[in-house]
């Protein structure tokens, strides 16, 4: 069967490989979506420093049991739609042993430091899956980019009434978004693109502010009433949104960083002390917490998933489709591989 392989930055590949046999414990998955991630784009940029080549990409999944292997609770049965959680822990580090497998020393992602789900069958561990009759393959492959954002929600202590500025609305951060509006926050969406802000208004923020056509500082005092904002969830990963989060925020305030700068960021460290913030990283996700809540969420119906869906694309397809969102990565959202077609 086809698997799509990054085999070393800047390049991807289709090769043959086996189908996979359920063991003890496993299930098979017929993999219907699978849906590139910024992990993806920057493995393929070579700028993600976990990245390992050459490995099958993907670990955004909608996918259907095909068959279960002995020990699988009957609970999970042929022909059920699920997702998957696709972070392997190593269980001795310091994180694990603190109950935050999240944040592992050794975690193995699929399609980072193991082989992925750009295919047609894969095997995992019942215990990895969740599962829902009311979504669609396609809705279940949004779960884990959105369960990223509602983490860092989490992280954040979000409450009702706070003001919450989310920079970068990508797929992960629409996560925070989502999650924060539906922790009855009031919500400011910051991107660059106008039609991210137009998904961002769908999804229930109260502000947007396009950083191309407005100042962020004075755009941010005018809603905050000059005090800014009670927390800031950075999910674009350069230097100056970094540093903007702690400029912005407001005293006594809350900073949570999901993406990963490139390069070192140089701070005015005084910024920290006089303001007594909090800075946060936010990784990945737990497990039994924010799947659920993201499926939840989804369940709902509130989510704008037309929209966030940029593009569908057919395996053959994938590894140009890739190589395209590297050349222009400003209007996507989110591209769905369809594994199917």
């Amino acid at each position: 069967m086809k698997a799509l392989f990054l085999t070393e930055p800047g390049k991807t590949e289709i090769r043959e490989i086996d189908r996979p046999a359920a063991k003890d414990g496993e299930v098979i998955l017929k993999v219907g979506r699978v849906g590139f991630c910024g992990g993806d784009l920057n493995g393929f940029r070579g700028l993600f420093e976990l990245q390992e080549y050459p490995v099958v990409l993907g670990h955004e999944v909608g996918a259907v049991i095909e068959e279960t292997g002995a020990g699988v609770p009957d609970s999970f049965r042929a022909g059920m739609k699920v997702t998957v959680y696709p972070y392997l822990n190593c269980g001795t580090c310091t994180s694990c042993k603190k109950g935050r497998p999240n944040a592992c020393q050794d975690n193995k992602t699929m399609g980072v430091r193991r082989p992925g789900a750009m295919t047609k069958y894969i095997t995992v561990p019942w215990q990895v899956l969740f599962s829902s009759e009311q979504l669609s393959l396609r809705e279940l492959a949004l779960v884990e980019p959105l369960t990223v954002g509602f983490h860092a929600v989490n992280r954040a202590r979000i409450c009702a009434g706070e003001k919450v500025a989310v920079i970068g609305c990508g797929i992960v951060g629409m996560g925070a978004v989502a999650a924060s509006v539906s922790q009855e926050a009031e919500v400011i969406a910051v991107d660059i693109d106008d039609s991210k802000m137009e998904i961002a208004h769908k999804a229930g923020v109260a502000h947007t502010i396009n950083t191309k056509k407005a100042d962020l500082h004075e755009a941010l005092s005018e809603i905050t009433k000059g005090e800014g904002p009670d927390v800031i969830i950075e999910a674009v990963g350069n230097a100056q949104t970094y540093r903007a989060a702690v400029d912005e925020v407001a005293y006594t305030g809350r900073v949570v960083y999901i993406g990963y700068a490139k390069k070192p960021v140089e701070y005015e460290t005084g910024m920290f002390v006089r303001k007594e913030i909090e800075i946060y990283g936010s990784r990945n996700c737990e497990k039994d917490v924010d799947f659920p809540a993201a499926i939840a969420y989804l369940e709902k119906g509130k989510f704008p998933v037309d929209d966030v869906i940029s593009r569908v694309v057919t395996l053959d397809e994938a590894g140009r489709a890739l190589a395209e969102w590297s050349e222009n990565p400003g209007p996507i959202t989110k591209i769905l591989v369809d594994t199917e077609a």
